[in-house]
């Protein structure tokens, strides 16, 4: 038998055409089967879950849209039995949430203020963004005196007491400031904790458990009426000043527990690595381990700063009335009390300290992401 010199073959050139995936575990259907009807236990906690939103969300969507008041002059839009939320109370109100009692001709100051703020917060916050170094100069140096003169008035400008501040305009200043001075000295205190000189580490113990041992509302209480007597005769400090030395000696204490944490979890060969390269203390600190503990409690940190921000509220005690603080007195109004003005006013101010929580807290896990290196 003769057989072909040329053996012939075949050779596939292109893909095989791709298959879409089984009804069953494609589509929406397979996503609801996989994620919320896997197993008998998920169908039934599915089920319930879908009856409680059904039950909960009409009644809320009613009351914050349907049924709400967007527009009036006084109380007497929001009276009545079927009266939903009295945005109209909102409205009326919206420039004392914000500002306060700072003057209506004087508020682009505070607006100013606001938008170099956020110049300087959002390329810093942006990985890509160049000149890193430059920006936090200019957020830690030059946007606070900027911020000053713009706020209290100088150069020309007419002054503006601080009394006269109010709304989100004194949450943002205790919370930024408490934020700021609380990291870099609770970065000092946890190191001084951890250090082997007695003297330091003694000291920054009893600042530590001292502050932690007490209330914030105490703290600025003492601040507020107990500090001046105290003082020698002539000598006074302004009120917000002095809640803001409280709030941040407060917070920092909590800091440098989170930070001395992350100092404790890193492994000890990372210190002997530093060491072994001849670098100095504040060397192998600065470019081995708080990088690296910094990273490991950001989410510690971060729940420090939201914590800190919520509690910016009790400032209400020593007189400064924050966001919550001018809420609740706008309510005592008598062109707008009503049965829907308290919890129209709640829930504003919820909404405002839940957009900037939540903002940080979406920011830390992203940068928990990006700066994620290990191996999962």
């Amino acid at each position: 038998m003769d057989y072909p010199t040329e053996r012939i073959a075949y050779v596939r050139t292109d893909d095989t055409p791709r298959m879409s995936p089984p009804v069953s575990s494609g589509g929406i259907g397979g996503w609801l089967k996989v994620n919320l009807f896997a197993t008998p236990r998920d169908t039934v906690l599915s089920i319930l879950t879908a009856l409680f939103l059904l039950w909960i969300v009409p009644p809320i969507i009613n009351w914050a849209f349907i049924d709400a008041v967007w527009t009036g002059e006084n109380r007497e839009a929001c009276l009545g039995p079927d009266v939903g939320a009295c945005w109209a109370f909102v409205d009326a109100k919206f420039g004392q949430f914000m500002y306060g009692r700072y003057p209506l001709e004087e508020r682009w100051r505070v607006n100013l203020a606001g938008l170099l703020l956020i110049a300087g917060l959002v390329p810093i916050a942006i990985p890509s963004v160049p000149y890193k170094r430059e920006n936090a100069l200019y957020l830690l140096v030059v946007f606070p005196v900027l911020a000053f003169i713009l706020l209290t008035g100088q150069f020309g400008l007419e002054p503006v007491e601080t009394p006269l501040w109010g709304g989100l305009l004194v949450t943002l200043v205790v919370a930024i400031v408490g934020i700021v001075v609380s990291l870099p000295l609770g970065i000092l205190l946890a190191l001084g904790r951890r250090s082997e000189m007695p003297i330091i580490k003694m000291f920054c113990v009893i600042f530590i458990e001292f502050w932690r041992g007490v209330p914030l509302i105490s703290v600025l209480f003492m601040s507020s009426v107990m500090l001046p007597l105290f003082l020698p005769d002539g000598v006074q400090f302004d009120k917000l000043l002095r809640a803001l030395i409280g709030v941040a000696l407060f917070s920092s204490a909590y800091m440098a527990e989170v930070i001395r944490g992350g100092l404790q979890a890193i492994p000890k060969g990372q210190y002997e690595a530093a060491n072994a390269m001849a670098l100095t203390f504040w060397q192998g600190t600065r470019l081995v381990t708080m990088p690296q503990a910094l990273t490991l409690v950001i989410p510690g940190i971060v729940n420090t700063f939201i914590g800190l921000f919520k509690d910016t509220s009790l400032v209400l005690i020593i007189g400064l009335f924050d966001l919550l603080g001018i809420v609740s007195q706008n309510m005592n109004d008598a062109n707008w009390i009503s049965p829907a003005t308290p919890a129209t006013g709640f829930v504003f101010a919820a909404f405002i300290f839940f957009i900037f929580c939540f903002s940080m807290s979406r920011y830390s896990a992203y940068m928990e992401r990006r700066l994620d290196t290990g191996h999962k």
